[in-house]
């Protein structure tokens, strides 16, 4: 089943002879439970990609559907709504709250949504990302691997159509690398989750069900690896 529709996106910055075409007449198609790698070099327009995806940049032209909802017909209150339901999203740099001990940053897109934390599932995310020891730890004293894991759990918390990763394991080594994508996968087999992932790893995209390589704002190969 399709859930997430990328019709003709274009997004361009700037005017003039400073025009920057970052994404150029971009179409795919992802189905439900599939785990998408995006590869392309730096300044290619995969995190334009992705933050558009995510409802956190506007496309210049084109459209975007997720579960049949044209996303940017939406006004900046469903806008904010369909960030927090509908999408995960998971950062190189993780954006954890400081003053926030790790239950309550996972926690946190639930409470802004102002509905009530489903105990059940906090309690299987924490085990899930070996963070039950450390729920009152504050992010300054966890590992960068920790702090990611903190991050996937954040995104999973609300059971979110598509989780969206934006290199997650760029600030990490290669053990840390590999403990992180198999808990992405874990969230894709295990949850039903839609995965897409950006990265410049070769060995992380090779691992998902489906690669899609951008160059210059335009995609270049769309190779399916394995069935999802």
């Amino acid at each position: 089943m399709e859930i997430l529709k990328v019709e003709n996106l274009t997004k361009i910055y700037g005017s003039g002879e400073n025009i920057v075409k970052a994404l150029d007449d971009v179409s795919f198609t992802v189905e439900k439970g599939e785990f998408l790698a995006i590869i392309g070099p730096s300044g290619s327009g995969k995190s334009t990609l992705l933050h558009i995806l995510g409802g956190v940049d506007t496309p210049t032209s084109g459209k975007v559907w997720m579960n049949g909802q044209d996303v940017y017909a939406q006004n900046e209150d469903q806008l904010a709504i369909f960030r927090r339901r509908q999408v995960g999203l998971i950062y190189q740099f993780y954006n954890l709250i400081p003053v926030l001990n790790v239950v309550e940053n996972i926690t946190l897109p639930v409470l802004l949504d102002g509905r009530e934390v489903n105990q059940e599932r906090l309690s299987e995310l924490l085990t899930t990302l070996n963070l039950t020891d450390r729920q009152q730890n504050l992010p300054n004293q966890l590992s960068g691997g920790q702090q990611q894991r903190v991050s996937i759990g954040r995104a999973l918390m609300n059971a979110p159509a598509v989780v969206l990763a934006d290199e997650p394991t760029g600030n990490l080594d290669t053990k840390n690398s590999q403990e992180i994508i198999e808990l992405l996968k874990v969230s894709n087999q295990k949850y039903g989750q839609t995965l897409i992932v950006i990265t410049h790893d070769e060995s992380i995209a090779l691992q998902a069900d489906r690669i899609i390589a951008i160059e210059d704002g335009r995609i270049v190969r769309d190779e399916r690896i394995r069935r999802a």
